[in-house]
């Protein structure tokens, strides 16, 4: 059963796989002290990715990057403004809170993007000593509803972000997916904005369970490596998750990763607009949210993993991944024609 419920259930690269048995040859100094983690770190830090002025710390997880990128920004008294919908709000457990000892102000929003006119009643209690003061804007880019930030966007959120001493965090668990869907170049939606830090996902995107911290500018801190390990999240046998990072970005497999799942998503919108399947959102990188008649999504899932979104709306999501291919599209699309017919 090929399954659509999230690009994390997808598998690895085989790319990945090769990376690593290159450095598994020999014994090699533990903790990122080593030559493998470097080279990471310099494709990384390439004028079209992430560029020099950064710092990048290898981690496990989502989560955890999250946590630790926070905990860099943030004082226990200060607190992050993120949209109601983001993942460190609605799916992790309380863990920016919980271990980063911040607070977090969630914002409705239409889309799942924060502009700046949303932003601003948030900042009213600067200055105020019995209320966490504003310290963060976190976005997610893509966000949890499919939607992009545009470069523009990213750097208008920045320069009002920074116009009132508050420094902007992108969760980029899909960041690749977001820079297939802008056109544009990595750099261009994180240095080049004026981002102050980055979640830099890669498990979303063919890798094997592997994140990155990214720190830039003024915004670097030279207790990265400690926080990095007191949260927990400080691989000791560093080599193996930078050689995924290696693998991925050294002649940009990350994209054309990225792309798949983004096409595939486009592909599948095509189908179900044919069949009269209403979309509840518009589709700009690999998720997709659409309505289905109830009687037929438990008999379709049992074939094809997939989530309801909205249990009183019938919402569903689909995710397509890096492996996705159009033949799998099609099968889906197929089981899709046979449950509508049994109506």
């Amino acid at each position: 059963m090929k399954m659509f419920g999230s690009d994390n259930f997808s598998g690895v690269h085989p790319c990945v796989f090769e990376e690593l048995m290159r450095v598994n040859s020999e014994h090699v100094v533990a903790y990122g002290d080593d030559e493998y983690t470097r080279e990471a770190v310099a494709i990384l830090q390439r004028d079209e990715l992430l560029g020099s002025d950064c710092d990048i710390m290898f981690t496990w997880n989502g989560t955890g990057t999250n946590v630790v990128a926070l905990s860099a920004l943030v004082h226990s008294y200060e607190s992050v403004i993120c949209a109601e919908s983001a993942h460190i709000n609605t799916d992790e457990c309380g863990a920016p809170e919980h271990i980063a000892g911040l607070k977090l102000v969630p914002v409705a929003t239409p889309d799942g993007k924060l502009t700046p006119q949303l932003i601003e009643p948030c900042l009213s209690v600067v200055g105020f000593e019995h209320a966490a003061q504003p310290r963060v804007i976190s976005i997610s880019n893509s966000t949890e509803e499919g939607t992009l930030y545009s470069p523009q966007e990213v750097k208008a959120l920045c320069d009002f972000a920074h116009a009132h001493n508050l420094l902007v965090h992108c969760d980029g668990a899909r960041i690749a997916n977001a820079v297939v869907g802008n056109g544009c170049t990595l750099n261009d939606l994180t240095a080049g904005a004026g981002l102050d830090a980055l979640s830099l996902g890669g498990t979303k995107n063919a890798l094997m369970g592997a994140e990155a911290v990214v720190l830039f500018g003024a915004a670097r801190n030279r207790a990265l490596f400690m926080i990095r390990k007191s949260s927990g999240q400080m691989p000791s046998k560093m080599r193996f998750v930078a050689a995924q990072f290696s693998a991925l970005y050294r002649n940009g497999v990350w994209h054309e990763c990225a792309r798949n799942a983004n096409a595939m998503a486009s592909s599948l919108v095509e189908g179900l607009k044919q069949r009269g399947i209403v979309l509840t959102k518009e589709v700009y990188s690999n998720e997709v949210f659409a309505i289905l008649p109830h009687e037929i999504i438990e008999p379709l899932q049992k074939q094809y993993h997939f989530y309801t979104w909205n249990d009183a709306t019938d919402e569903v999501r689909f995710v397509t991944s890096w492996d996705t291919c159009q033949e799998e599209i099609d099968a889906l699309l197929c089981s899709l024609d046979q449950h509508l017919g049994y109506l």
